[in-house]
Order: C-alpha cells, then structure tokens, then sequence
C-alpha cells in the first residue's frame, strides 16, 4: 500500500504520557503548557484540548488571537490562557472579556489594558526584564509599571495574578543574577502596596534543571513534545516521548548512470550506477536546503543521505542497488524507535535546535492525529462539532 504524499503524524497519547512525566517532576508546582507557533508546529487545537482533557489549567499561546481560537472551540474560563506578545493596535477588549491572562511589560501597554475594562477586570502578568531583554520592564521603568498596576487594581480594573521573567540560560551565574534582580524586583514591588499572588520564572531547561527557580509555575514547552533542550541529552534518557513522526512516500524512481548530476548545481554526483528515489518534500515544508549531505532518512529500515540539493517542493535520496519502490514510505524524521533519524539529529546536523525543525514544518503537511487521546472533545474537534 502506498504511503501519503506527506504528512506529520502526531501523537496526542505521547504528548499526554510527556503531560504526566513532567508534572509529576515539577509536583506540587504548576505547569504551564506551552503552546507558541501553533503548539510548535504540531497543531495547537488538538494539542490543547488534549492538554485540558489531561488536566492542565494554565496554557501559555503567546498572542490574544491565539487564545481567542481556544476559547472558540470551547476551552473554558477555568483553563488560564496566558498571552505576552502584543499587537501595538491591539484593542484587548476580547481579551479581557474572555478571561485571558496578558503579560504586560511597560506603563504604556498596561494603561491601554486599563483603558479597555468594562463590566470585568483584566487578568494581568507584570513581566520584568532580568537580563534577556527581549520582554519585560527594565528595571528602571518598573516601579512606575507597578504603581500603575496598584492604583489600578484598587480601582477594580484589573487583577494582577503574577509576576514573570525569562531566563537567558546561558550560565548558572547569568541565571543566578537574573533571578536575584527578579527577587528585588518583586520585593519592590511589594514595598510599593502591590501583592503578588504567583511567580514564575523557568521555562523548560531551567524547570528541569534548577528546581530552586520553579518558584509558583514553570512554562514547558518543547518538552512536552519530546524534544528536550539539554545538550547531549536525548527525549529516552528523560523518558520523553517524540510527539511528531514525519513522513512521505517515494514518488518516483529512477535508474541512473556513474556521474550522473543531481538536482540544482549538480552539487551531489553518483559514484556508481545506482537508483535515486524522489521525496515530495522540499524547503517550502520546511526541510532547510542545508540539509543535503548532514541529513539521513529512512526508507524501509534503512537511513540514506539527502543526495543534491534540497529544493521547494522536493529532495533526491541515492538508494544504491535497494529495492526502494514508489510508494514506499519515506520517515524523515520519528522516535529512533526503529532506527529512524529524529528530530534532536535533524537539529544536531543542521546546526540549531529540534524546536526549529517542528516548527518549520509547513501547513500543506497534513497533521495526522493518532492515539486513545483522539476521543472526546479532541476527536470531536477533528470532526467539526466543536463549538
């Protein structure tokens, strides 16, 4: 039987089994499950219902129409959805009507939270700048941040829930300073009248690594999907499990002759005479061009080189003399359960992280969901009747 053109199979069971591995390790603290860049790649309806029928309360989706989707397919106001990117024309009154958490990081932002209360107060996460510089308030701007945030709580138009930072994660002593800074920045916060209900600080190498910054609440992300952040460290030496398996089929076949040019620039020649076999995968879903000669996929068991260049929609493996047939599926990437490169190889050989490569992964890749977590609202979701 011939397999798909492509797709990325996703396994909601493994998501959830990595669900319960990681909150029995961060116990009693919560978690936070991380769901950016569409649930990193992987779909982000169908992961956070999972999520939800698993029990997680606190769901982290980076932007206000990101959360707004959840909310429209029925996830309820008893499940916390935390959003910190911000359009800068923005109207949060959607936002604030619908219960979501927003991270807000300067006066500018927050007052225009303020300015957009009606009947509710917002749900508000004052994030402090420790050293990542990228979110947060800078030291400097937080104590007007918190003032603001003070008089306006006692105003009744907004709660503060928490306050957040980000790790760096470049060094135990840069993520010592940072937290420090945190430490002070909270404390101040206090001695200005603001109480802080919750903290939370690490994300998911950190949350692993340092239980002493777990604080409140740790933010998972990538581990959750089986693709651990620690270098050298591989998801079975943590008992995670890949979530996405991606796979193709072999579209054509063809014999060629010793010296034989092979895709763009002729980058690749055949040593021998020798069979090359045709991936309808190429860089528009997301496997990089860079991925000729540092990458193996599998075809019946057995990893071959990506020959020549990567193109659009398509890549070129030399096959030797196997009997590799269309049709035969193609797994560019797995668990390594049967040999297969995986995700934490691609980003190895590439260069950079697996969560880059799951990311990558382009919409016309189908996503493919498959274990018992496809029941319920997940499995009626996938069908269409969800609200």
């Amino acid at each position: 039987m011939s397999a798909p053109l492509r797709q990325a199979v996703v396994d909601l069971d493994a998501y959830r089994a990595n669900l319960d591995l990681v909150r029995g390790w961060m116990d009693p603290v919560e978690v936070m499950a991380i769901m950016k860049a569409d649930a990193y790649g992987h779909g982000l309806e169908p992961i956070a219902l999972a999520a939800v029928d698993a029990g997680i309360r606190w769901i982290g989706v980076l932007t206000v129409p990101a959360a707004l989707r959840l909310r429209a397919i029925g996830v309820g106001e008893d499940v916390h959805l935390f959003t910190w990117q911000h359009d800068p024309a923005l109207d949060f009154r959607d936002a604030i009507d619908s219960a979501l958490d927003l991270g807000v990081s300067n006066v500018a932002e927050l007052q225009r939270v303020v300015d957009a209360v009606d009947h509710r107060p917002a749900r508000v996460h004052l994030g402090v700048d420790t050293g990542l510089h990228r979110d947060g308030s800078s030291l400097d701007d937080w104590p007007a941040l918190v003032e603001l945030a003070r008089d306006a709580q006692r105003a009744g138009r907004i709660e503060v829930v928490a306050a957040y930072t980000h790790l760096a994660e470049s060094s135990d002593e840069d993520d010592a300073t940072a937290v420090s800074l945190f430490d002070r920045a909270v404390e101040q916060a206090e001695d200005l009248g603001l109480d802080l209900p919750m903290e939370h600080v690490a994300a998911s190498l950190a949350g692993l690594t340092r239980k002493e910054y777990r604080k409140d609440m740790v933010r998972m992300g990538a581990n959750l999907f089986g693709i651990p952040g620690a270098d050298g460290v591989s998801a079975a030496d943590l008992g995670l499990e890949p979530v996405m398996t991606l796979t193709a089929s072999v579209a054509k076949t063809k014999r060629v002759s010793a010296g034989t040019g092979v895709s763009y620039d002729y980058t690749y020649r055949t040593s021998a005479e020798t069979t090359l076999a045709l991936v309808p995968v190429g860089y528009a879903d997301g496997v990089p061009r860079l991925a000729q000669g540092r990458v193996e996929v599998a075809i019946g068991g057995t990893r071959y080189p990506i020959a020549g260049r990567v193109a659009m929609d398509q890549f070129l493996v030399d096959v030797g003399d196997d009997d590799v047939r269309v049709g035969d599926t193609v797994v560019l990437f797995g668990t390594g359960e049967h040999d297969e490169t995986t995700v934490l190889e691609w980003g190895e050989a590439l260069d950079t992280i697996g969560e880059e490569i799951v990311c990558r992964i382009g919409p016309r890749v189908p996503r493919v969901y498959q274990g018992h977590s496809v029941e319920g609202r997940v499995g009626a979701y996938l069908r269409g009747e969800h609200a």
